[in-house]
C-alpha cells in the first residue's frame, strides 16, 4: 500500500472514531475494507468499514453513544443502554453490532463488547468470534495499557498456532499454516454455507502473507516444537504423541471440553486430561480437534446472527445479508468459471 493511501486510511480511521465516545479499551478494523481480500475488484475501495470497540462499561458506554447516534441502533434503543448492554453481554457472542451506518461519508459497521467478555473469549474461546477476527490481520486503532487484555491477545494467537499445528502434516507451507489459522473460526459457521463466499478464507490468506507472517513470525520462531525455515517459507512440527498431547493440554479450555464431550462414550465420565492423552495416540487427532472447534463455532454463529436481526433492524438484516448472498454468487460464479 503506498504512503499515501496509508495517510488516507489512517485519517479516515481517526476521523470515524471521532464520532464515537472515547472510553475504549481497544479499537480495530477488520475486513476486505483495510487488508485486499483476493476476488474483490474495484468495489474493495469503497467496501464497508468494519470495526469492532471493546468497553469497560458497555452501559456508560452504550448511554454516551446513543446521545451521539442514536439514529445508528435499531427499535431496542427504546430500551435504554442497560437493556441494551444486556442483549450485548447474554445473547450470541457478546457483541453488539449496528451495520449499514453512513459515517464521515464512509459505510460502517461496528460492534461493541465488553473487556471483560473479550478477555475471556481470548483466553478460553468460549465462542471464537471476535477472537477469531483477532487471529488474521487486523488494524489496530486505540489500546489502553490493559495488561491483561494485552497478554490475551497475545495468548489467542499462540492458541491458534497450536490449533492449527494439530491439523497440519509433519511439513507443510507458511501458507498452509496461515489458511488452517484463517479458517479455525470458521469451522462449522453456518454462514459458510449460505451468505460467504466458499473461497474467503484463501481470498484473506493469499494477498496477506506477509500481514500473517508478521502476526505469527516470532511465535514461531521462538516456538521448541516447530523447526521454522522463513526462507523457504516451510516448517516442520513434531507429531509424535509426546508432541501431539503437549500440544493437546496447551489448548484453550472450551476447546479441551468440546473434544472430551466428542470422545467420551456414554458413562465413562473420563477427565479431560486422560481424553487427550488418547486422542494423543489417535491418527485422526487433527479431525477430532476440527469437530470440537465447529461445536463452539456452530452455536455461537447461528445466535449471534439471530441477534443481528433485532440489532440491526430487519430492513438492514434483509440489506446485509443480500450484500453478503451477492458475494457468495459471485465466488461461486468465479470457481466454476
Amino acid at each position: 500500500m503506498a504512503l499515501q493511501e496509508l495517510r488516507s486510511s489512517a485519517v479516515t480511521f481517526r476521523r470515524i472514531l471521532a464520532h464515537f465516545p472515547e472510553e475504549l479499551s481497544l479499537a480495530f478494523a477488520y475486513g476486505s475494507g483495510v487488508f485486499r481480500q483476493a476476488g474483490r475488484g474495484a468495489d474493495a475501495q469503497d467496501a464497508m468499514l468494519d470495526f469492532v470497540f471493546t468497553v469497560d462499561d458497555p452501559v456508560d458506554w452504550h448511554s454516551r453513544n446513543l446521545k451521539k447516534n442514536w439514529n445508528h441502533y435499531s427499535f431496542l434503543k427504546v430500551l435504554g443502554p442497560k437493556l441494551i448492554s444486556t442483549i450485548q453481554n447474554d445473547y450470541g457472542a457478546g457483541v453488539y453490532y449496528n451495520t449499514l451506518i453512513m459515517c464521515d461519508g464512509r459505510l460502517i459497521k461496528y460492534g461493541v463488547i465488553s473487556t471483560r467478555l473479550l478477555v475471556k473469549d481470548l483466553l478460553n474461546w468460549n465462542s471464537l468470534y471476535i477472537a477469531g477476527r483477532l487471529q488474521k490481520p487486523v488494524k489496530i486503532l486505540a489500546m489502553n495499557e490493559n495488561v491483561i487484555l494485552r497478554s490475551a491477545l497475545d495468548r489467542n494467537l499462540t492458541s491458534a498456532v497450536t490449533a492449527a499445528f494439530l491439523m497440519l502434516p509433519e511439513s507443510f507451507s507458511e501458507e498452509e499454516l496461515f489458511l488452517e489459522i484463517a479458517g479455525l473460526s470458521y469451522a462449522g459457521d453456518f454462514r459458510m454455507v449460505i451468505g460467504e463466499d466458499k473461497t474467503k478464507v484463501l481470498n484473506i490468506v493469499k494477498p496477506n502473507v506477509a500481514h500473517f507472517r508478521e502476526l505469527y513470525g516470532s511465535i514461531l520462531q521462538e516456538n521448541p516444537q516447530v523447526v521454522y525455515k522463513a526462507q523457504q517459507g516451510r516448517l516442520e512440527i513434531d507429531k509424535s504423541p509426546e508432541g501431539q498431547f503437549t500440544q493437546l493440554m496447551t489448548l484453550p479450555k472450551t476447546l479441551q471440553q468440546r473434544i472430551n464431550k466428542i470422545m467420551d462414550p456414554p458413562g465413562k465420565n473420563r477427565d479431560v486430561e486422560e481424553t487427550l492423552f488418547q486422542l494423543a495416540h489417535d491418527p485422526d487427532c487433527g479431525e477430532v480437534v476440527r469437530l470440537g472447534l465447529a461445536a463452539i463455532v456452530r452455536p455461537s454463529s447461528m445466535k449471534q446472527s439471530t441477534k443481528g436481526i433485532f440489532t440491526a433492524g430487519v430492513k438492514k438484516s434483509l440489506i446485509y445479508s443480500s450484500l453478503k448472498l451477492h458475494r457468495m454468487w459471485r465466488g461461486w460464479l468465479r470457481e466454476t468459471s
